[in-house]
């Protein structure tokens, strides 16, 4: 069964895939399906005792993420998509549950219950049809599932810790990815492989031919409902996500009853399906959005609107406000004004703009955060953002200020942005002990949240030691050594960044510490490693200092050593991800790179089987090796 029958009927709709899976893009887009990626901020919370089997839980959960993303592009963004697919896989062993692990330790406990066992993996699929008319959201919900029956071999504790320390299993269902090392795991697969990786995709097939070439109308069962069934959402995106989808909460969709979810359909087997219609979310003028506001042309109207959202961000947060909510919130304007020293007015405007933002809560009790406030915006989360974008206020907002002299000449406009040249400016960052940490903080909190996605990109299990080459705090050293705990991992970086590096040290940290040692890597001697990293340094130098970079880690490394590369990789084309190309306006003396001139680039100096791997995340990660001389 093959998608191309209703390619052509698909190719001129918006199609919106309402997850952020790696798995799942790839593929969809294997089989020559067209669409974008919106990733649904539902809360996967529903109470899993309340469906009778597990493979209602997955269809209910899919069809929530699918109804949100619907709902918000709608309302929020006045861009009705024509089809959104959600998705929702789980593993269930003896009529349990199984999804992601949330530690190290969670992972053994869901590895150990399969061990040795058959177990069933569902996969939740709803594709959902939209059309707005008469200001009102009409959809068309057909969902179904598939299972497929997986048998572990009798593993011992030693396989199943090494598979864990890998961190292949912390992002999958029952804790393990059958395409990539959990394959080592599986004795037998009966039913359909794809459904374990993520997506059913010839059931998917046949239901959009179904769909589009339906049976006679006898066949399928129709139920209307008064409103939207109400869903929690939550924003724990990559920035790469925050574009697609907009930075903002879904709220206001109405209840249709006391539990805030519609009734589910009963399902007799994995190929029932159920065919919804009658959702209507009426628009009318709320927020002054009138019916011909959906003829305009939002995206630009959005990109104007831009600038005004992220200084209403960077303000919020330079002000500590976050800080304030989540300590004392809910909290009315005038309190909030009184504790940072602001006007009245102005603070309740700019708290207001951050509601309509997504990013609080307005009450009648007052201003509270929301979660993605919570966990991003205050500033000592452990995920927190905040220092990077106070950087980006202070360093990055007056660069783009001057954007039209620095596309005129070419060049980083830091005389227009600072009054300085670059080699004053970066002497700034590292003579100002204030200046110094505030740099190494951003730094900080870019690295903590994609260290995790750079670090498990490859299995490098191989590697007994690694240096990490302007690895700043070591943030991603630690996170290697969480992965891999015999590795032993070098910091090196300049002497004025490891001379300040004990602030951002974890604490209660139990695994081997991490090396730190001073230099330059352009002057001085690298430490020798089997593997050496380059995390966010390519792109922010010219050729030249380039060739010297890479001339003297090809001159160190042994053959079968390897050089790990943390960027961002754009698509051949060199439009995406967007952030990367915007990212590029900035004039430094660098550029950013597709991912044929990554391995150009690094053929040119003696690497070989140059791998790329796209994370999802701010940053991807290429993997290569030195030749080995013996080879031709």
């Amino acid at each position: 069964m093959v998608l191309s029958p209703v390619l052509g009927k698909l190719a001129s709709k918006r199609v919106v895939l309402a997850s952020a899976s790696p798995r799942r893009r790839e593929i969809l887009t294997n089989v020559g399906l067209r669409f974008e990626v919106v990733p649904s901020w539902f809360k996967e919370t529903l109470e899993k005792s309340s469906f009778a089997t597990p493979y209602e839980y997955a269809v209910e959960t899919a069809k929530q993420k699918a109804l949100e993303v619907a709902n918000r592009m709608h309302m929020k963004h006045l861009r009705t998509p024509d089809v959104v697919i959600g998705a929702d896989t789980i593993v269930s062993v003896d009529e349990q549950i199984l999804e992601k692990p949330v530690d190290k330790q969670d992972a053994y406990r869901m590895l150990s219950r399969l061990n040795g066992k058959e177990h069933s993996v569902f996969t939740g699929v709803a594709i959902i049809h939209c059309r707005s008319q008469d200001n009102q959201l009409q959809t068309e919900i057909t969902d179904f599932y598939e299972e497929t029956k997986v048998k572990f071999s009798d593993l011992s504790e030693e396989l199943l810790w090494e598979y864990i320390h890998s961190g292949e299993p912390m992002d999958k269902a029952g804790g393990y990815g059958i395409q990539a090392l959990g394959g080592m795991l599986v004795e037998y697969v009966h039913g359909d492989f794809l459904n374990v990786v993520g997506f059913p995709l010839n059931h998917f097939c046949k239901k959009l031919a179904e769909l589009y070439y339906p049976p006679p109308k006898h066949n399928v069962q129709h139920k209307k409902y008064d409103s939207v069934p109400s869903v929690d959402t939550f924003e724990n995106q990559s920035e790469g996500e925050i574009e697609s989808s907009n930075f903002a909460e879904h709220t206001g969709a109405r209840k249709s009853d006391s539990s805030g979810m519609c009734s589910s359909a009963t399902h007799n087997s994995k190929s029932s399906s159920s065919v919804r219609t009658g959702f209507k979310v009426p628009l009318g003028n709320q927020n002054g959005v009138s019916e011909s506001a959906a003829k305009l042309p939002s995206k630009i109207l959005e990109l104007m609107d831009g600038f005004r959202a992220s200084k209403a961000l960077f303000v919020a947060s330079k002000l500590k406000m976050f800080d304030l909510l989540k300590d004392k919130g809910p909290l009315k304007a005038v309190d909030i004004a009184n504790q940072v020293g602001t006007s009245v007015c102005g603070t309740e405007r700019l708290l207001d703009a951050c509601a309509a933002l997504g990013l609080l809560e307005k009450t009648s009790q007052g201003y509270s955060n929301t979660d993605s406030a919570n966990t991003y915006l205050t500033s000592e989360g452990e995920c927190s953002l905040h220092s990077f974008i106070i950087h980006s206020d202070d360093h990055l907002w007056p660069l783009f200020t001057n954007l039209e002299s620095a596309v005129k000449e070419g060049s980083r406009q830091n005389h227009l942005a600072f009054g300085k040249k670059a080699e004053d400016l970066f002497k700034d960052y590292y003579h100002s002990q204030d200046v110094k940490q505030r740099f190494m903080a951003a730094m900080h909190s870019i690295a903590r949240l994609t260290a995790r996605d750079v670090a498990t990109a490859f299995d490098l299990s191989q590697f007994k030691s690694a240096c990490d080459l302007g690895g700043c705090t070591g943030a991603l050293a630690h996170e290697l050594i969480q992965m891999y705990p015999n590795l032993k991992v070098t910091v090196f970086d300049l002497p004025e960044v490891i001379a300040n590096t004990s602030y951002f040290q974890p604490s209660g940290q139990h695994a081997t510490p991490v090396t730190f040692v001073s230099g330059d890597f352009f002057k001085d001697n690298l430490p020798e490693a089997d593997l050496y990293i380059l995390s966010r340094v390519l792109h922010d130098w010219p050729d030249e200092k380039i060739h010297v970079l890479l001339s003297k880690i090809s001159a160190v490394c042994k053959p079968g050593s390897a050089l790990l590369v943390a960027e961002i990789v754009l698509d051949e084309k060199k439009t995406h991800p967007p952030r990367a190309v915007l990212q590029s306006l900035s004039m430094t003396e660098g550029k950013q790179r597709s991912g044929s001139e990554y391995k150009e680039l690094l053929e040119k100096y003696g690497f070989t089987n140059v791998q790329i791997k796209i994370t999802g995340n701010l940053l991807d990660a290429v993997l290569c090796f030195k030749k080995n001389l013996s080879l031709p």
